[in-house]
């Protein structure tokens, strides 16, 4: 059986940002749909293993013209931010020959566990809703015999994207061509040698990036040589009480998850020292230390850091977490798979 979900509490009155952004979003659909603008489906990488599935889309408003998904020859980020969600659509499922229904909510996503009997390795499911050519979403299906993961930090872990920096965050994110963004030196190939090592090892990218961006992520990801694996990202904009998410909260709350959905398998944390990674993996690691295989922190240079709103992290390649797991520390990939394979986590 698929593991348990929350269940559905009373719906609490919205915040009046979220009621602002309904209303602004019902004055719009109703003005594309007239001129021809129609529902799209958007499949994300799920995960799973046998006999569940947890499959993730988004309902989304575009022009007829685009949904063949005719890719341009130059991506700026603003365009992944021009969208209109589908709310409250149904998306059919159809997982291992059985069909499911499930009801979008107010941004347009769909996040749901399923049940299905799909084979370890990659799978898919076709999803499909009225009006909207039907798509299918890829699962990752994890062997019961697997107690290896990696669970990655995207943003200056894998890409350098320059956050929390305001200014240059918001032009990497919405001006540059996503062509022309920087994968941190050495990581993919250390990714490439972790998977080989560990066979059937899963890799998930976690990060506090909206969901509207995870096209450009996984083209990214493609482009760079990094393994393929589930992008476990949030959705910006106001919520049910409040302005804007919690990116820490979103990456404890999935760890949390994972440790539930997955409490024989170990994972390896990759992070930076940029943000808030140390702080949220100690916590996870003290909390859930039969999770932990590692942690490993790729450590920003001296003007990173402080360009990054954080002190430089003192020198030093290693160190014990608070339960005993290892923590390791290089600037990038080639130092970490040094030191993984010194600390027998190889």
């Amino acid at each position: 059986m698929p593991p348990t979900t929350a269940g559905e509490l009373a719906v609490p009155q919205l915040h009046r940002a979220a009621r602002f952004e309904d209303a602004l979003h019902k004055l719009a659909e109703r003005r594309l749909r007239r001129t021809g603008w129609q529902t799209n489906i958007i499949a994300y990488a799920g995960y799973g293993a046998p006999g569940w599935a947890r499959v993730l889309c988004r309902v989304l408003l575009g022009r007829p013209d685009t949904r063949a998904g005719q890719r341009l020859e130059k991506v700026r980020g603003w365009r992944s931010f021009t969208t209109l969600p589908a709310k409250h659509m149904t998306v059919t499922i159809e997982a291992g020959g059985v069909t499911h229904e499930a009801k979008a909510d107010r941004s347009g996503f769909v996040d749901t566990v399923v049940e299905a009997d799909l084979t370890p390795g990659w799978a898919s499911v076709r999803l499909s809703a009225p009006d909207a050519e039907p798509v299918q979403a890829l699962i990752r299906v994890l062997d019961p015999n697997v107690r290896f993961g990696i669970l990655s930090d995207i943003d200056d872990t894998v890409m350098v994207t320059a956050l929390p920096r305001p200014l240059l965050a918001a032009w990497n994110t919405f001006v540059l061509d996503e062509h022309a963004r920087n994968a941190v030196p050495g990581m993919a190939v250390l990714y490439e040698r972790l998977v080989t090592a560990h066979p059937g090892a899963p890799v998930c990218y976690l990060s506090t990036g909206a969901w509207n961006v995870a096209p450009t992520l996984t083209r990214f990801l493609s482009r760079h040589l990094y393994p393929a694996g589930p992008l476990l990202l949030t959705d910006w904009g106001p919520t049910a009480d409040r302005w804007f998410r919690s990116g820490r909260e979103h990456k404890r709350a999935t760890l949390e998850r994972l440790a539930r959905e997955f409490p024989d398998v170990r994972w390896l944390l990759i992070g930076d020292d940029g943000q808030h990674d140390p702080e949220i993996y100690r916590e996870f690691a003290a909390a859930h230390p039969e999770n932990v295989a590692g942690v490993a922190i790729r450590r920003l240079s001296p003007t990173q850091s402080v360009l990054a709103g954080s002190l430089p992290a003192p020198s030093g390649s290693s160190s014990s977490g608070p339960v005993g797991q290892k923590w390791l520390s290089a600037p990038d990939g080639a130092g970490l798979w040094k030191l993984l394979r010194e600390a027998d986590l190889v």
